[in-house]
């Protein structure tokens, strides 16, 4: 827990930084923040309710940022994305229904002519978690230990991928880059190296190979955004088995402070396991724009 009161403290040492800075620049050339923050909960209880039901408790805190500057043609953007939940049901203890830490650069060129839809691109993403992860339902390291087990903590895994290579802007709200990348899947704990393919004496692995990212991002109706994205990423020591993560949200304003959010994702990488990987969530609650 003591990695979400330190995210709380850097949340609001960020926010009110950067909105100083804000205030002071003018200049369209510097950067222009955005930082929204996010609370959703929800509560159920019953008592003599002759239709069954159980007691439940949910709630998650999210923050979405980003910060971006075009200077000689050249545009730099920082991306942050972090969420985490908790959910409790009945007499059980509470349990993580929600964990993620995403950050991405991206630095592009974005000239005239050729170069306005065809556009050279470095990119890095870094992918993790904050608490620790438990299977309930079943042992997957198979050594009699009985469920609940840990599986994953933080940076174990964590995933980081570089790239470069060109962006081609098909619309403003779609675009699609084509890359040489390269790929490292790091396991901290060496308890949980087995779980990600990555070898008991070493905490990462290193892949190279081709990689492949497709943005959508559009009002489709009034107050209805979504954003949507598709990453591949193919080994060269086996294309025929490429990893891929596809993520999406479709985000219903209400009004300026009311939100409902629908966010499912769909992973792949069989290094992991042979059959992809499913995750949505549905949520209601409010948000607040800092910057």
């Amino acid at each position: 827990m003591n990695r979400i009161f330190l995210l709380v403290l850097l949340t609001s040492l960020v926010s009110s930084e950067v909105l100083a800075q804000e205030n002071e620049q003018v200049d369209p050339t510097k950067w222009k923040p955005l930082l929204v923050g996010k609370l959703a909960g929800s509560q159920a209880g019953f008592q003599n309710w002759a239709e069954g039901g159980v007691n439940t408790l949910a709630f998650s805190l999210g923050l979405d940022g980003r910060a971006e500057r075009t200077r000689n043609g050249w545009m730099l953007k920082h991306e942050v994305r972090l969420s985490f939940g908790l959910v409790k049901q009945d007499t059980l203890d509470f349990r993580k229904a929600e964990d993620l830490i995403r950050l991405s650069t991206t630095f592009k060129h974005t000239g005239d002519g050729f170069l306005k839809r065809l556009q050279p691109t470095i990119a890095l993403l870094a992918r993790t978690q904050f608490a620790p992860g438990f299977n309930f339902d079943k042992n997957p390291f198979k050594d009699g230990r009985t469920p609940p087990v840990k599986v994953s903590d933080f940076l174990s895994p964590g995933t980081f991928t570089q790239s470069v290579g060109m962006t081609y802007l098909f619309k403003p709200y779609l675009s699609q880059r084509l890359g040489i990348g390269a790929k490292e899947t790091v396991v901290m704990i060496e308890q949980l190296r087995t779980l990600y393919n990555v070898d008991l004496d070493k905490s990462m692995r290193l892949e190279m190979g081709i990689e492949a990212y497709t943005n959508f991002d559009k009002e489709i109706v009034t107050n209805v955004v979504l954003k949507s994205s598709l990453g591949i990423f193919a080994a060269f020591n086996k294309p025929e088995s490429p990893d891929f993560i596809w993520e999406s949200i479709l985000n219903m304003k209400v009004n300026p402070w009311l939100n409902v959010n629908f966010e499912w994702t769909v992973f792949f990488d069989d290094d992991i396991s042979n059959r992809a990987q499913l995750k949505e969530v549905l949520s209601i609650g409010f948000s607040y724009t800092f910057i």
